[in-house]
């Protein structure tokens, strides 16, 4: 299908953070194509506050704290308006409830497959089917429904200067900066994240070896404040532990003076793509083919094979694309030696590969070059 230059798009992608990040690219590309086309973009409460401040985009919050009424504030803000094309790009039947406010001539959704929740119901267009792809590659199908090919890898989420200078306080120590997000979001049988004895080895490591300055961070939240503490209590060498101390935007500014981040599938990896920074990411539950930080292929530890081999007596081609691993104890799969290998080919690239300066952005071409934050 190939659509000419549209008035308006609204999209819909409301959560999660990580889903968002891989989202923005695509916008930007739509952007890139038809400098003219107004892009409005329904987006949950807790992502706003990372892309606040991108004054290019209309965004329309949907508070899912606020139950029925978030609702209703959604159907306020787009009654009375009709837009050419509608990009359904999350399928979910809280998404497919807020499709039913949007008026558009052309509503696009997920493939068959991909279209969970029925979300084929609320679309007439549907994108190309294309197994076993990266979330963002399959987000990008969207733009190229729409005949836009060329990809943009440009993210450019504002930062004020408030929060720099409050980032930059926090962390203020010596180099390299290294910062470990240990945990992922706490869902039902959602085992991501990796023991805290092996994180405070890493922290160890990291200090006896490279001097660095290591940093915790994540969600306010007890269960995460509680990991942080155990990290501490387990690590014999000084850490920084900002859990629960930063907004989202003062941890991206965080992460984008890092010097490498080391976390399991979680939002900060990608937050960490679109500042270029280098990521371990820490794989057995979920598979990184489809959820990994997109450029940092080459400093995953994936122990997602083995892990479906224990668990399903098969091998990852023959379980279902995204099949999660279910198991409690999979991530201990993951030896600290294998991150250990990783931090050395971020921090010492010269040793791995002759170069002379640590890891930075992506060396594919037709990657925007500038992706600092605004």
């Amino acid at each position: 299908m190939h659509i000419l230059e549209p008035s308006a798009i609204c999209m819909i992608r409301i959560s999660a953070i990580g889903d968002c990040c891989h989202t923005l690219p695509v916008v930007r590309t739509i952007q890139a194509a038809w400098p003219k086309t107004k892009i409005t973009w329904i987006i949950g409460a807790i992502e706003y506050e990372l892309f606040n401040g991108i004054d290019d985009i209309e965004f329309i919050i949907l508070n899912k704290s606020k139950g029925s009424s978030g609702y209703i504030d959604v159907y306020r803000n787009l009654a009375g308006r009709r837009f050419p094309v509608l990009l359904h790009m999350h399928p979910s039947m809280r998404a497919n409830i807020v499709s039913c406010f949007v008026r558009a001539d052309v509503r696009i959704g997920f493939d068959k497959f991909r279209a969970k929740d029925r979300q084929w119901l609320f679309t007439n267009q549907r994108i190309a089917p294309e197994p076993r792809q990266h979330v963002m590659d399959g987000l990008f199908g969207f733009a190229e429904t729409l005949g836009l090919l060329d990809r943009i890898y440009r993210w450019d989420i504002p930062v004020s200067e408030s929060d720099r200078k409050r980032a930059a306080e926090l962390i203020s120590g010596p180099r390299p900066l290294c910062v470990i997000s240990p945990c992922s979001n706490q869902r039902f049988r959602n085992y991501r994240n990796w023991p805290a004895k092996n994180y405070a080895e890493v922290a160890v490591h990291l200090h006896k070896r490279y001097g660095a300055h290591v940093v915790l961070t994540g969600s306010p939240s007890d269960y995460e404040r509680k990991y942080g503490e155990a990290i501490e209590s387990a690590a014999s060498c000084p850490i920084t532990n900002l859990i629960g101390r930063t907004s989202l935007k003062q941890l991206l500014a965080i992460i984008e003076s890092a010097d490498l981040l080391i976390c399991p599938d979680s939002g900060p990896a990608h937050m960490a793509t679109a500042v270029r920074t280098p990521v371990i990411g820490l794989y057995a539950t979920t598979n990184p083919d489809r959820a990994r930080p997109y450029f940092s292929e080459e400093f995953l530890v994936n122990e997602y094979p083995q892990a479906v081999r224990q668990e399903f007596n098969k091998s990852v081609s023959e379980v279902r694309w995204g099949e999660r691993v279910r198991h409690p104890d999979a991530m201990n799969m993951i030896e600290v030696d294998a991150v250990a290998q990783n931090i050395r080919k971020v921090l010492e690239p010269s040793a791995e590969s002759g170069a002379t300066q640590t890891h930075r952005g992506d060396p594919r071409p037709n990657v925007a070059p500038d992706s600092s934050m605004g």
